[in-house]
């Protein structure tokens, strides 16, 4: 009962990282789709479609960036995004299955985005990029913590 209690955490997290690159890779494939297309009015009749004011303050200036996006952005735009799913899709389920080197994974690369989410925090502060950055750094920290207590990764082999 105390070993399934401790890797509950474990699972939220990668519970989270899976849903993260769900999402993200239905967002690429999405775009992927609009490369050689007009994205701004493919996603102006998605927003009526959902009977959403395509000129409200939050849909507006979204519509209006993608006005002129040239399909080799969009195109490297999509291609990078679903490499990024892909990790965040091997670290979910690697921390599903309570895989060490899942956890070590999902430090290196949660981690190695903390320096970047800190510049977009000072640059245009909010509550969300303030959260996100939380939660990013409550899941290093957390992992670090567990790796160091659990010491060597399991299964291996003692020398000496």
């Amino acid at each position: 009962m105390k070993a399934a209690g401790r890797r509950s955490p474990l699972r939220i997290i990668g519970a989270f990282k899976l849903a993260k690159g769900l999402l993200l890779a239905t967002v690429a494939l999405g775009a992927l789709h609009l490369v050689h297309r007009d994205a701004a009015e493919v996603v102006f009749h998605f927003v009526r479609r959902l009977h959403l004011d395509p000129e409200g303050r939050l849909l507006e200036p979204a519509l209006r960036r993608l006005i002129g996006v040239n399909p080799r952005a969009m195109l490297r735009f999509s291609l990078g995004a679903l490499v990024y799913a892909a990790l965040l899709l091997t670290e979910g389920i690697g921390l599903l299955m309570v895989q060490r080197w899942a956890e070590y994974l999902t430090i290196a690369i949660t981690a190695s985005l903390v320096p970047l989410e800190v510049y977009e925090l000072a640059r245009h502060p909010n509550v969300i990029r303030t959260t996100v950055l939380a939660v990013n750094l409550a899941i290093v920290i957390y992992l670090v913590v567990r790796v160091r207590r659990e010491g060597p990764a399991r299964g291996a082999s003692r020398c000496c």
